[in-house]
């Protein structure tokens, strides 16, 4: 994507905005050429909105309650998207399940993380699903939203090991670091114009990226003292 100046981005949450925040620190601290243009949310609510707010973010809600119909919903997110001047957008924790017809709107500009390791565990609940089928890896994944629900290209993911004593909660929290990392890396590579997307295919530096770029968790123990 062509541009001048940094790469300004909206950013879409349902929540507290985790993704969002390490995502507006390492932009304000000048590890990313990008801006957040815009943070945007379906719950007025949301503990991201106000968090952003205070670090200055422009800010907007659009509630889903407000609109009969899924078309007219989306729309107004377009609309308020499209003003921002936002390039990229980006879902974190959005949760909405968006329209074939909104993911083609901004095809190759707009990712999504998910607690997987796509294709993977797809949907909800992911941490304790992992626990139960006894995986001995878990992890996130940063991909290209289309109209395939977590079935978009995969850019980056971020891997960790199932410890002997995990729980849901304990295993949520080593992925979510992860996320942090994987989606700035994920946007930086964009915002230097090393990353796009053709077709269904995601060029990395005019080559063809033939599996996902990977970051593997250094540093985690058990109980017990025993590392992954």
């Amino acid at each position: 994507m062509s541009r001048v100046g940094r790469l300004r981005l909206a950013v879409l949450i349902s929540g507290r905005g985790s993704n969002l925040m390490a995502i507006a620190r390492a932009c304000q601290a000048g590890r990313l050429d990008a801006e957040i243009a815009l943070v945007l949310s379906d719950r007025a609510d949301a503990a991201g909105l106000a968090a952003a707010s205070a670090m200055g973010l422009n800010t907007l809600s659009v509630e889903r309650a407000r609109f009969e119909q899924r078309d007219a919903f989306e729309a107004a997110l377009a609309q308020a998207i499209d003003g921002s001047g936002a390039q990229l957008v980006l879902l974190a924790g959005f949760m909405r399940v968006l329209s074939p017809a909104f993911a083609q709107r901004y095809a190759g500009r707009l990712l999504n993380i998910h607690p997987s390791l796509l294709p993977k565990y797809k949907g909800l609940d992911t941490h304790r699903r992992v626990l139960e089928a006894g995986e001995r890896e878990h992890g996130a994944s940063v991909h290209f939203v289309t109209g395939e629900l977590d079935g978009g290209p995969v850019i980056c993911q971020g891997r960790v090991a199932v410890l002997t004593d995990d729980t849901p909660q304990r295993l949520a929290a080593r992925v979510l670091e992860q996320e942090h990392r994987i989606y700035a890396r994920s946007i930086g590579l964009i915002a230097a114009g090393r990353l796009r997307l053709e077709g269904r295919t995601i060029r990395l530096d005019g080559q063809a990226l033939r599996a996902p770029l990977v970051e593997e968790e250094t540093d985690a123990t058990d109980s017990a003292g025993n590392a992954n």
